[in-house]
């Protein structure tokens, strides 16, 4: 059946006033969990950088709750790669990744967890931020499929190259060189990257995973670390998610789409990339390269990976809880920060597969 995106639409340009009708059930209520009051439960988890920011004041708003006090959450962002690692290792009671599991980490998914248990928790966009900071009216980049392709594959090594000029006609831009920035360790951000370029860059030869060997650029960990490197290098470009673009005030480039048009990066735009698409049993979404007209082209979900055997029955119990709050009461978190809530329909059918898995 359809699992049709339209709260994930609703709730962004709610705030915008361009759609009506849309109805919200973010002020639904999630009861604590039942646990000894005197009890101090500790959860620790780690993985993907790029929802870091939302994870983080997540476990931060739910910890105010008076009847939560003895519940501690860390949430440690350390890359989709090693918090898949981490997970499969039973180092900590939960994973986070930007990528679905794959049949092999099924397989080395330890037998006495019972079956490894993927919730998607939020969506979110991929913005190719820049540092042309040194130059007058360049505010505004636009960057056609085969100008960011050639920045991807390391054909494209000047910012005036021809391509780029052409499709910023109005725009003087410095013959410096074009300086792409990318992730060094396993990244659930660079799987939805190399996703979509492997298939909007025809010269791509590098492939789709976590961890892919890079054609040109520099690396740095994490989506944090990526944000610096852009932001201290002039004539640096690179990928990231949203919300960092956001916090560091970075320049973001308008891309173009599947089908030609350009598209400023926004919770809105993206949006529109998830409307009207099927999503799998197992909550496997991946969209490389969205069909929607005036969708923005870089998008993903993320997913917290847990066990469906918890040692300690009190973990199991708080670890529904709190996704269950997150995706319920901090829907409206993930709005403010530009990342998209997970739409009432599937989030419905989420919360069931996770009160029938643990």
């Amino acid at each position: 059946m359809a699992k049709v995106f339209i709260r994930s639409l609703c709730s962004v340009i709610l705030l915008t006033g361009f759609l009506t009708g849309c109805e919200n059930k973010s002020n639904s209520t999630v009861n604590a969990p039942s646990i000894d009051p005197n009890q101090t439960v500790m959860i620790k988890g780690s993985g993907a950088t790029f929802p870091a920011p939302l994870y983080q004041l997540w476990i931060q708003k739910y910890g105010e709750g008076k009847d939560k006090q003895n519940i501690k959450i860390a949430y440690d962002s350390v890359g989709s790669g090693k918090g898949v690692k981490n997970f499969l290792a039973e180092n900590g009671d939960f994973g986070a990744s930007d990528a679905p599991l794959n049949e092999k980490e099924k397989k080395q998914f330890p037998e006495n967890r019972g079956k490894a248990v993927q919730i998607p928790m939020t969506g979110g966009l991929l913005v190719l931020a820049y540092n042309l900071s040194n130059y007058e009216g360049l505010d505004n980049i636009r960057l056609s499929r085969d100008s960011y392709c050639g920045i991807a594959t390391g054909k494209i090594t000047k910012w005036n190259d021809p391509l780029i000029v052409a499709d910023n006609p109005n725009v003087k831009l410095p013959d410096i060189p074009v300086i792409f920035v990318h992730r060094s360790d396993g990244s659930g951000t660079t799987f939805i990257f190399t996703n979509h370029v492997q298939n909007a860059c025809k010269d791509w030869k590098s492939g789709a995973a976590k961890e892919v060997k890079w054609p040109t650029g520099i690396g740095a960990a994490g989506n944090e670390g990526v944000s610096t490197q852009i932001q201290q290098t002039n004539g640096a470009i690179g990928y990231i998610e949203y919300s960092y673009s956001k916090d560091k005030k970075l320049k973001t480039a308008t891309i173009q789409n599947k089908a030609g048009n350009f598209i400023k990066p926004s919770p809105e735009s993206a949006a529109k990339a998830f409307v009207g698409v099927t999503v799998p049993e197992d909550f496997a979404l991946v969209i490389p390269d969205p069909e929607t007209a005036d969708a923005y082209p870089i998008v993903g979900l993320t997913w917290l990976l847990l066990y469906s055997n918890y040692n300690d029955p009190t973990k199991a119990e708080v670890m529904k809880n709190f996704v269950q709050w997150s995706l319920i009461q901090g829907d409206e978190n993930a709005t403010t920060l530009g990342y998209l809530p997970i739409p009432d329909e599937l989030q419905e059918k989420v919360i069931n597969s996770l009160n029938s898995s643990l």
